[in-house]
Parts: C-alpha cells; sequence; structure tokens
C-alpha cells in the first residue's frame, strides 16, 4: 500500500512525519489567539502579552524577536484561562498551582486534579509576617492607617505581602505609613472607576463574559497603573523646572 514503507509495516498514526509536525509546530502570537477563541472567546492578544508578562508562560523568540509558542505553551494558557473561568483563582493562585503540580511520573490524574482543585488564596497574620519579614509593630501601625486589612476572619488577600514589602521599602526612604495614605486614597477611587466598568460584566450569566471582566480589570489596572507612573514623573519633572 502507499502508506506502507518498502520492506516493512506501516507507521503507527501517532509516529506518522505529518502529525509529529503538527504536534511539534511553533505558532505567532496570532495563531494562538486563533487557537483559544474556539473555547475561549474573549481571549485577545493583550490577554495573553500580560500572561507571559506575568511569567506565567515563556514563549520562545525568532531571531528577529517575534514570539512562538509551542504545543506546551497553548495548553498551558489554555489551561490557565479554564482556571480562571471556572474557579474565579487570582494569577498569583494559579502560579502556586502550576509550579507545585507533579512532574510526568506522577500520572496525569494526579497534575489534572491539581490544576482543577481551587485554594484559598487568603493567609493568616502569621504567615503575613512570616512572608513579608516585619515585625507585629510595624503591621499594626499599617494596619491603623488602612494600608493593610485583614478580611472578617482575620486573614489576608492574596496582595497583602506585596502592599506591606512594599510599604517596608518606601519606610527605608524615611515615607512612613501617615504619608502613604493618599496612595491608598488614590487606589481606592481606581479600584471603583475600574468596578464600574466589570461590575456588569461580573454579574452576567455567562462564563466567557465573567472570564472578560478579569482580562478588562487587569488591562485598566495596568493602564491605570502606566498613568499614575507617568503622572507622577511628569509633576516631578514641572517642580524641577
Amino acid at each position: 500500500m502507499g502508506d506502507t514503507p518498502r520492506g516493512g509495516t506501516a507507521a503507527p498514526e501517532a509516529d506518522r512525519p505529518d502529525r509529529r509536525r503538527a504536534r511539534d509546530r511553533q505558532l505567532s502570537i496570532g495563531g494562538v489567539l486563533a487557537v483559544l477563541r474556539e473555547e475561549f472567546p474573549e481571549v485577545t492578544i493583550s490577554k495573553i502579552r500580560f500572561l507571559e508578562s506575568e511569567g506565567l508562560v515563556e514563549p520562545q523568540r525568532s531571531p528577529g524577536g517575534y514570539r512562538k509558542f509551542g504545543t506546551a505553551d497553548v495548553e498551558r494558557l489554555a489551561r490557565i484561562l479554564r482556571m480562571q473561568r471556572d474557579h474565579y483563582l487570582p494569577l498569583k493562585v494559579i502560579r502556586e498551582q502550576l509550579d507545585a503540580e507533579p512532574g510526568p511520573g506522577s500520572g496525569p490524574r494526579a497534575s489534572s486534579a491539581a490544576a482543577e482543585t481551587p485554594h484559598d488564596p487568603r493567609i493568616d497574620r502569621a504567615t503575613l509576617l512570616r512572608t513579608a519579614a516585619v515585625g507585629e509593630d510595624e503591621l499594626a501601625s499599617w494596619e491603623e492607617f488602612g494600608l493593610v486589612v485583614p478580611d472578617a476572619d482575620g486573614l489576608y488577600d492574596a496582595d497583602a505581602a506585596a502592599v506591606v514589602r512594599l510599604v517596608a521599602e518606601l519606610g527605608s526612604y524615611g515615607l512612613q505609613a501617615r504619608h502613604l495614605r493618599g496612595l491608598k486614597a488614590a487606589a481606592d477611587r481606581e479600584a471603583g472607576l475600574v468596578e464600574q466598568v466589570i461590575g456588569p460584566l461580573r454579574q452576567h450569566r455567562s462564563p466567557q463574559t465573567r472570564a472578560h471582566a478579569e482580562s478588562t480589570a487587569e488591562r485598566l489596572i495596568e493602564l491605570s497603573a502606566r498613568l499614575h507612573t507617568t503622572l507622577v514623573r511628569s509633576s516631578l519633572r514641572v517642580a524641577g523646572n
């Protein structure tokens, strides 16, 4: 037969060269977008770039600097989007779950269970103190000024440790908690603006629309942070003239 090599048997289906090429092909970011949109109609190139900037996927680069996504990259992106859509997990928790997954020798069932089991992203006070490497008195002071606040269960959200580290570093330059209340107030106002945009999307019955709310919020936060940085730099430039 035409598919049977001379002097041997037909190559197994999975080992045929055309199948191997399809499995090992590399896609541009536009090609990845086309693949993902079959399951995630709301995904955008900005979302893929954001996930890359967060270190959740690391595509190769061509000599010309273009992104090249392998099959494993595309599958990883799909899993990340699925975990956001189905479990509403923040990216920090998704990263932790992916990093903690068993190796190939542990079997696909264990790996799948690790990826699909939601975890509480909150941490207790002792964990926050240990993770951020700060003292009880410092944390109490920052809580007094509202820079970091526990919830009704006495737990802290996934960003609390990062907030505490940043406040501590600013403190090394002489900026105390009372000086940072304005930054917290500005952040609360910006959060209110973002919520105005994504609030209706979060209430939608469609999982795709709710996932779009998450990606929209990330993009708005990114733009807001860039605007804030640019405005501060501009103000300093004006003050120095």
